[in-house]
């Protein structure tokens, strides 16, 4: 079983971040798991179609929550406390891209009694406020938790390979909790995880993307995030659809904790 969606080889320990234009190494955050699932059977994204998107310096994606925090995955990060090591690049599906924007951050807070099984969210505060790009509001409600959703990120183009420099898209069918834990043996939490993906493979969040958002159109037609990348078996296999943290369980919880941060 691979759990986490993380980078395998040298990038497991050394993780690649796109710096000036070039492809160079960094440690990753002090305390986190090294964690990182790209997008397997997706299509390039166009500029500012998620202008939310958020790259994370430790290899893992997220989405602007607010003007300064970022929602990602709670096994992407090290403890509850202040954090200066990560570097946020928004703005951009290129990250080369000379227009990209970058923004250290200054304070982490992950999900009180994380323990590697549920409970996998995390808010990212950036020292400096982000203007001029959409949030991505969260789903409070259960009522868009099912349907068709898109996913997007950074991560492998297949399993086992490298982070992408553009920003990759897909779309990914609900799959039951039911189903899911049918295919997992029992190991999905149906109050906290939702399922996505295609009985035959070939789509899904892969290493690279963990932390990222999965989203949907709400009745308003705007963007509404209903998942966070968070593991699966390996990347697009068949049966084994993406398990995501389902947002409108931890709502409360995320907005509560962003009121505390000041976002």
């Amino acid at each position: 079983m691979v759990r986490w969606r993380t980078l395998t080889g040298l990038l497991a320990t050394a993780l690649a971040v796109v710096t000036a234009g070039s492809l160079t190494i960094a440690a990753p955050a002090a305390g986190a798991d090294n964690p990182t699932p790209t997008v397997v059977g997706g299509t390039r994204a166009a500029q500012g179609e998620f202008p939310f998107m958020v790259r994370l310096s430790m290899g893992c994606g997220g989405a602007l929550y607010s003007s300064r925090l970022v929602l990602t995955a709670a096994h992407c990060v090290g403890a509850t406390g202040t954090n200066t090591s990560i570097t946020a690049t928004l703005g951009t599906v290129d990250l080369q891209s000379s227009s990209r924007i970058t923004v250290r951050s200054n304070y982490v807070y992950r999900a009180p009694g994380y323990n590697g099984s549920g409970r996998d969210w995390a808010l990212i505060r950036l020292a400096t406020p982000v203007t001029g790009l959409s949030t991505l509001k969260i789903a409070n409600t259960t009522a868009y938790d099912s349907g068709t959703f898109t996913i997007a990120g950074w991560g492998a183009a297949r399993e086992g390979g490298g982070q992408q420099r553009y920003l990759l898209k897909a779309t990914v069918p609900f799959v039951s909790d039911s189903t899911c834990n049918s295919y997992y043996g029992g190991e999905i939490i149906p109050a906290q995880e939702i399922c996505a993906g295609y009985a035959a493979g070939g789509v899904d969040t892969c290493q690279g993307d963990s932390g990222g958002p999965m989203f949907r159109r709400d009745a308003s037609n705007a963007w509404v995030q209903v998942g966070i990348v968070s593991w699966g078996n390996g990347c697009a296999r068949p049966n084994y659809p993406g398990v995501y943290t389902q947002v409108s369980y931890f709502a409360s919880s995320i907005a509560s904790a962003a009121a505390s941060l000041g976002g």
